[in-house]
């Protein structure tokens, strides 16, 4: 339960100084609720109290209940995997969360997600994939975040790919990591620095 290393870390957002405004509570500081919520995280899939779970434990019940929404859309979704981590990493280039870039884009390239698509999303640009199922992901989510809503187009290709399940759970995903990356970015919870992978950089750059 330590806190991020602020030396090996990379700060979250783009001022002069964005020193971590809630950094992780040292156990004795912790109420009997605090540490309950965090041996609960620790005891779960994710193993450990980190990104916006560290702001998030000033708040323990809301924690626990984030981390039950948040350990279904990422570890039991309908939604494949590789499609999980691509929506993830178009949020937080949207929102610019370099925790959940460094940590989302590594896993998108495993799961299978193009370089080139990473590249693009990175630099802020719109992808185009060579999967169907991708490009109807990457459709959705960018008109969602850029309008709050999603045309009849758009809204029947994800139908025609991910169900009407399918359909929910990826707008409730963007709605979750969209959520969990403003809380780090008004905490100004650092990421970690990955190989061979940078850091966003400010957008429009």
């Amino acid at each position: 339960m330590t806190s991020t290393d602020q030396a090996a870390s990379v700060p979250q957002g783009f001022s002069p100084a964005p020193l971590e405004r809630l950094p992780m509570m040292a156990p004795e500081a912790m109420s009997v609720a605090q540490r309950q919520a965090a041996e609960a995280l620790i005891a779960g899939p994710r193993k450990a109290v980190f990104g916006p779970f560290i702001p998030l434990l000033r708040s323990p019940e809301l924690m626990a209940r984030v981390a039950k929404v948040g350990e279904y859309l990422r570890f039991d979704s309908v939604l494949e995997v590789r499609i999980r981590e691509l929506v993830m990493c178009l949020v937080a280039r949207h929102v610019s969360n370099q925790f959940e870039w460094l940590m989302h884009a590594p896993l998108a390239l495993k799961a299978g997600v193009a370089q080139s698509v990473l590249d693009a999303v990175a630099a802020g640009k719109h992808p185009h994939s060579a999967a169907a199922d991708e490009t109807a992901a990457v459709d959705l989510v960018t008109e969602l975040l850029a309008h709050h809503g999603v045309c009849n187009a758009s809204y029947a290709a994800a139908w025609g790919v991910f169900g009407e399940q399918g359909v929910v759970e990826l707008t409730t995903l963007v709605g979750y990591f969209a959520m969990v990356c403003w809380v780090m970015n008004v905490a100004r919870t650092p990421g970690q620095p990955q190989p061979d992978l940078s850091a966003l950089v400010a957008f429009p750059a």
